[in-house]
């Protein structure tokens, strides 16, 4: 692995322990404990059943918010390869610290979580991939044995690579795409593009990449740069959301981490009020809540107010990373429909 990849990993442990309190949950839990080279049975991404989202099947990542109104059977010009992040977070599963692909009840918490809350958002925009991978458990980004961690996720991104060279070979046909990711698949898509994307024939089709959750500094690719506004094409966002006012400890900050505001889609740190929100989807993904939160770049991070909503005052916590994407919902969706509507148009023009 990459050694910048592999240091991001180490340091997203403490963010991590904050989000779900994880500490707790798998120390109450059987833990993997087998070597790395115990490893379920990898993929064949010619068969539909290796993933998550694919046009060719009926899944979640193709509903779409009952408010919303829009046409299921709209043509789409692009192409999402999404990369879901950790839902292989209580009990191992044989002792094995990558996921199986067969496991039914893991399979079921990835579709009905991360695929129909976060790779729905894409919908509007492109036909969605989104690759089961054997993806590494929760608790190797807290092991101190480092060689081990760098196996397992070795493993789990080898399988998103093969997954992505199958979707080039036998999919994409031309198409114009976007790579969007959250959290541990954000690892996975930073060095996916920089292996394959990045300075490679391809990147011409790349709309945008939308690499959510992970620290991603401006500078991780030779010629894909942050991008500068809501219309920028061959280009990437990122951000990491915490509660308006707080500084976390022991994570990435500072000016050479991408950070964009996405109710602006710029990297400045001018405060966007609310009004300027789309939209959340959060617990129920059939209700919108306009307005839900304000948005401001701050030190590398992204800050936003608490959000009001049904019984929100049991949500204490400061660290809104399991809601980077879910808090700007609509304005996400909006944006990558928008930026694949500019990339046509300039083919077009062209």
């Amino acid at each position: 692995m990459v050694n910048i990849e592999f240091n991001q990993i180490v340091n997203m442990r403490v963010i991590l322990v904050l989000i779900s309190g994880a500490l707790i949950l798998l120390s109450c839990a059987s833990l993997p404990h087998k070597g790395a080279e115990i490893a379920p049975r990898g993929p064949d991404y010619s068969n539909l059943d290796f993933w998550a989202a694919h046009p060719d099947k009926n899944d979640p990542a193709d509903l779409i918010p009952q408010q919303i109104g829009e046409d299921h059977d709209q043509i789409r010009e692009a192409d999402i390869f999404f990369i879901h992040p950790t839902t292989y977070t209580s009990g191992s599963i044989d002792g094995m610290w990558n996921g199986p692909l067969n496991h039914a009840k893991l399979n079921k918490k990835t579709d009905e979580g991360t695929i129909q809350y976060q790779a729905s958002i894409f919908n509007k925009a492109g036909r969605v991939y989104a690759p089961r991978y054997r993806q590494a458990h929760l608790q190797t980004f807290f092991t101190v044995h480092n060689e081990l961690a760098e196996l397992v996720f070795d493993l789990a991104y080898n399988d998103v690579q093969n997954a992505f060279s199958y979707y080039l070979e036998e999919e994409n046909q031309g198409r114009p795409f976007i790579i969007a990711s959250h959290s541990q698949g954000t690892t996975h898509a930073v060095r996916l593009i920089r292996a394959m994307v990045d300075g490679h024939d391809i990147q011409s089709q790349l709309v945008a990449a939308y690499l959510v959750g992970m620290p991603v500094h401006k500078n991780v690719f030779e010629s894909i740069p942050p991008c500068k506004n809501s219309n920028d094409l061959n280009c990437f966002v990122s951000w990491r959301t915490y509660k308006r006012g707080h500084i976390p400890a022991n994570v990435a900050l500072g000016d050479s981490i991408a950070v964009h505001n996405p109710l602006s889609w710029t990297q400045d740190d001018t405060y966007i009020n609310k009004e300027s929100n789309r939209g959340a989807i959060l617990r129920n993904f059939n209700k919108i809540i306009p307005q839900a939160t304000d948005a401001q770049v701050k030190d590398g991070i992204l800050w936003a107010s608490k959000p009001k909503f049904a019984f929100s005052f049991l949500f204490t916590r400061r660290n809104y990373h399991i809601a980077d994407l879910n808090f700007y919902y609509m304005n996400v969706r909006q944006n990558a429909y928008q930026r694949v509507e500019q990339f046509v148009q300039n083919k077009l023009s062209n």
